[in-house]
């Protein structure tokens, strides 16, 4: 078997240097070669079209690949500037209510300080709102706060790094006010509505007409004179009743507002001390 592997190896040597030799001597052998080599083009081409087929897979997958790569890149690019471009429309806004809050500070004869809120109460019936400052702050009982708009409410509850405000819509809430237009005086009631208050016993004649401005009357000695409450929004006035329904919409932006104004209040004169008894 060996022996025959040899010979068959022996005579195919030969055969290839007969054909060299006769590809280099003979025009004949090599105007064969070049026919044959046209009849086993298509089949070379044949043979080579998977390898093809596959090298473009792979340049497809391999694009595909990195398309998909960049893509994902560019859509995280993207989050990242809308998320950027969000934080500076937040800023903006933000710059744009403490500018408003400056303007309402200057408006303020007494004293104030810029306090933050920080929770709110989640009780519907109850609104009140927490602030950043307490007792260790010098905050007193029923100080007044405001905001850019007018007042907001009054502190009702200190501890030691934080406050408790009651809102002027507390349904528990009343606080003394006047026409600014006409100086008529009465008393706004909480509803327990933020966008609505009311005003308490208003006689049928008296001179108030929708868009009158509500101040405070400094009456009640808690809150001064002057400051802005809210916007008559309707007058009702039954010919059958003594007394008109007055609606009226606070001008502070009551769930809205985060920088508010805690006004300090000048301190009351004490009484005088009792002389000692000899």
């Amino acid at each position: 078997m060996g022996r025959s592997s040899g010979r068959f190896f022996f005579f195919l040597l030969l055969l290839a240097f007969a054909l060299m030799a006769a590809d280099l001597y003979s025009a004949k052998v090599r105007d064969g070669r070049a026919y044959l080599s046209l009849i086993l083009t298509p089949l070379q081409w044949i043979v080579d079209v998977p390898s093809r087929v596959a090298g473009e897979v792979s340049e497809v997958v391999v694009d595909r690949s990195l398309l998909l790569k960049e893509n994902a890149k560019l859509k995280a690019e993207a989050l990242q500037l809308e998320r950027k471009v969000q934080q500076n429309d937040a800023l903006r806004q933000e710059n744009g209510r403490l500018r408003s809050l400056l303007k309402g500070s200057q408006r303020v004869d007494e004293e104030v300080v810029l306090v933050e809120l920080i929770g709110v109460n989640p009780d519907p019936f109850q609104h009140q709102v927490i602030i950043n400052q307490g007792s260790e702050n010098q905050v007193t009982m029923g100080q007044p706060i405001l905001d850019a708009g007018g007042v907001m409410g009054q502190v009702t509850e200190i501890s030691h790094y934080t406050s408790r405000v009651m809102l002027i819509t507390d349904a528990r809430h009343a606080l003394p006010v006047e026409v600014n237009r006409s100086g008529f005086r009465s008393i706004a009631l909480g509803k327990g509505q933020l966008g609505e208050l009311e005003l308490d016993h208003v006689p049928d004649t008296a001179d108030i007409d929708e868009g009158d401005l509500i101040v405070t009357s400094g009456l009640g000695g808690r809150f001064p004179r002057g400051y802005p409450v809210a916007t008559v929004s309707e007058v009702i006035r039954d010919p059958g009743q003594s007394f008109s329904k007055v609606k009226i919409k606070p001008t502070a932006m009551l769930n809205k507002s985060r920088h508010l104004l805690l006004v300090n209040l000048p301190a009351r004169p004490s009484d005088p001390p009792e002389e000692e008894q000899e």
